[in-house]
């Protein structure tokens, strides 16, 4: 007789017990690893020589919110870019860098429209994906964006995604 049909009730009881501790164990380690801690982004960091330009620049022409600069070293600014996500800007770089277009930052916008008649009134250039002046981009879902440099040379894609 093969040894899980035994018939004997105090076996049966044992298999039991054996069947729910394997299945606890198992269940008990799947929720561990659906807590485990998930990294989420608590802030991004861009490294400037003009600090006053690039403050100026994502605050007036980005439009983000400053927050309370913390260290009053007068080499930070920070910005609030969502749900509790910071944006930092370090002085201290030696010279403006070439940069990817592929390396962004990206930020949404209620109106594509309205932001680049502001940018144009600013005499601010801006691009399609291909590079073509002034121009927005239809991506296939619909979504419109645009790109353009922050005076240190950093690419932005700016869209009027609905998240």
């Amino acid at each position: 007789m093969p040894y899980f049909e035994h018939t004997n009730s105090r076996m049966k009881i044992n298999y039991s017990i054996f069947f729910l501790l394997i299945t606890a164990g198992s269940l008990s380690q799947a929720i561990a690893q659906n807590n485990k801690p998930k990294a989420t982004i608590d802030h991004v960091a861009i490294f400037v020589v003009d600090l006053q330009k690039e403050q100026a620049f994502y605050r007036d022409i980005i439009q983000l919110d400053t927050l309370a600069e913390p260290f009053h070293d007068n080499k930070h600014a920070w910005f609030t870019i969502g749900n509790g996500i910071a944006m930092h800007i370090i002085q201290g770089a030696e010279q403006p860098k070439e940069y990817f277009k592929n390396n962004h930052l990206c930020f949404s916008v209620e109106s594509l429209t309205n932001f680049t008649k502001r940018l144009l009134s600013q005499k601010l250039s801006f691009e399609d994906v291909s590079g073509k002046q002034n121009t927005i981009t239809t991506r296939i879902d619909g979504v419109h964006q645009i790109w353009l440099k922050d005076p240190e040379g950093y690419w932005i894609e700016v869209n009027d995604a609905k998240h």
